[in-house]
């Protein structure tokens, strides 16, 4: 079973079960590499905008999608993936900010269904990047499952100058990877680390 049609991206198809996300060590700004080493995607945060915002580009420069907050310095909120050639809502993702864990959700843009959860593992991983001096050094891990709860893969934040993370995807089935991976990008960025 494929990744619904529903939630492709014109311009950019994700095939590789795994992905390496770097932040460049000056500001939001990301790329994610392939298993060979190619950029399938870059993403930045636009500065200065009241509502955060976080265009794509493909691996030779051509807009993809953008993420846009639907609120005002919106922490724990919504964020709608759009499609820059269709300029249709694929999905939203949503945050529900806790001391304890951090859960973002990917869902329907119409209906709200949930296609996949995003968790922080570990309470006590998650109390101490939010409260110790250093806490933001301690890198992020996260596990991906779908709608039903059943595992379909990890993001493994690693120790290094700049956040980088490797996504990897056992079992995409039901779930849209391009969202998975944009959703990497944003968590990062948005959670200010």
């Amino acid at each position: 079973m494929s990744t619904p049609s529903t939630y492709d991206i014109s311009g950019i198809e994700l095939t590789d079960d795994s992905y390496t996300v770097e932040q460049s060590l000056v500001r939001n700004k990301y790329k994610a590499m392939d298993t060979a080493g190619n950029v399938v995607l870059r993403g930045k945060q636009k500065m200065f905008k009241l509502k955060e915002e976080f265009p794509f580009v493909d691996g030779n420069g051509e807009d993809v999608f953008t993420v846009k907050a639907s609120g005002i310095v919106d922490v724990a909120g919504n964020y709608t993936l759009i499609d820059a050639r269709t300029g249709d809502p694929v999905v939203v993702l949503d945050n529900d900010f806790s001391l304890l864990q951090d859960t973002w959700r990917v869902r329907d843009p119409e209906t709200g269904a949930e296609l996949a959860r995003i968790d922080s593992r570990g309470a006590l991983v998650t109390i101490a990047r939010n409260t110790l001096p250093f806490g933001e050094w301690i890198p992020h891990k996260y596990e991906i499952t779908d709608s039903e709860g059943n595992h379909v893969g990890n993001i493994d934040g690693q120790f290094s100058m700049r956040d980088r993370y490797d996504i990897t995807i056992d079992d995409a089935s039901g779930v849209p990877k391009e969202p998975v991976v944009a959703a990497a990008m944003v968590i990062d960025a948005i959670q200010g680390n």
